[in-house]
């Protein structure tokens, strides 16, 4: 028996405004109903890792859906982890405007609804400024869940708006997990703080893990080491997140015939799923 299924990829096309924005795509096979989960990009683009990260979600029993949120600026962006590509993808970066990304999330949201396996539920992951553009995303109805992974000037700026990002707290509606370490160079201790503190001011179901030493980007397994017990601390979390708030899999509704459910990988689910919670999954490397 396996802990994952297979998938199918694609790049898609989704409607943002008047902009076609492309999207990776990584679906499980199967009738479903999967939820939706977006992945949203490092400064880097949809690059190698982002895809990777798509793919294993998808592997979880999700819909993942990544759009290329630089398209507006430049077509097909991916690079590497090099100083030139760092400050390339922070120029992008600061061409990005807040209605327009979160015209893109919705966008691909839209997409990945309308395919005949979904289900409503939606989650959002965010690495990097994804992680900023994750925290902007929670404040769409249709998200549930948001996992922001060190989404740096939340607390002091906004894409193309006057307003830092946290001012918009009190607009999301669903859970938000925040993952930040203490020894980040572009995230204060203290911005930390301030972050968990609007959270809680505005009663958000939320919950804010620090992670001691570690610096940003840490989740990337591509630009630096990640001690792996952290990553599967990550994983664990992260999934917990997500299924506590958008249920990957098919769940046998009552009265509902039995044939229309896949038992064996249910039963699987929601044995992962409480050990998960219990943090003791040891294989929970999935982000």
């Amino acid at each position: 028996m396996t802990d994952s299924l297979s998938i199918q990829t694609a790049t898609v096309e989704t409607d943002s405004g008047d902009v076609k924005i492309p999207a990776y795509l990584a679906q499980p096979e199967g009738v479903g109903p999967f939820a939706v989960v977006v992945v949203i990009q490092e400064i880097f683009g949809v690059n190698a890792h982002i895809r990777d990260v798509t793919e294993r979600i998808a592997r979880e029993g999700y819909i993942a859906i990544a759009p290329q949120i630089y398209h507006r600026q430049v077509p097909n962006f991916e690079v590497g982890y090099s100083d030139e590509d760092m400050a390339l993808g922070r120029q992008y970066k600061d061409g990005t405007k807040a209605d327009q990304l979160l015209q893109d999330i919705q966008g691909a949201i839209a997409y990945a609804r309308s395919l005949e396996t979904a289900k409503e539920s939606v989650g959002c992951i965010g690495f990097c400024f994804g992680g900023h553009v994750a925290y902007l995303a929670a404040t769409l109805p249709e998200v549930v869940a948001t996992a922001d992974f060190y989404g740096a000037g939340v607390t002091t700026m906004q894409p193309g708006r006057q307003q830092p990002t946290l001012t918009l707290t009190p607009q999301i509606t669903g859970t938000l997990y925040g993952f930040f370490g203490t020894a980040d160079p572009l995230i204060s201790n203290q911005q930390v703080d301030e972050t968990e503190a609007a959270l809680v001011e505005h009663h958000i179901d939320h919950r804010i893990f620090r992670y001691a030493g570690a610096t940003h980007g840490f989740f990337c397994d591509r630009a630096i080491a990640t001690v792996p017990r952290r990553r599967r601390r990550l994983g664990s979390r992260s999934k917990l997140c997500l299924r506590k708030n958008c249920r990957p899999f098919y769940e046998k509704k009552k009265g509902e015939p039995q044939a229309a459910l896949p038992t064996i990988r249910v039963h699987l689910h929601n044995r992962l799923w409480h050990i998960c919670e219990e943090g003791r999954h040891p294989l929970c490397k999935v982000f």
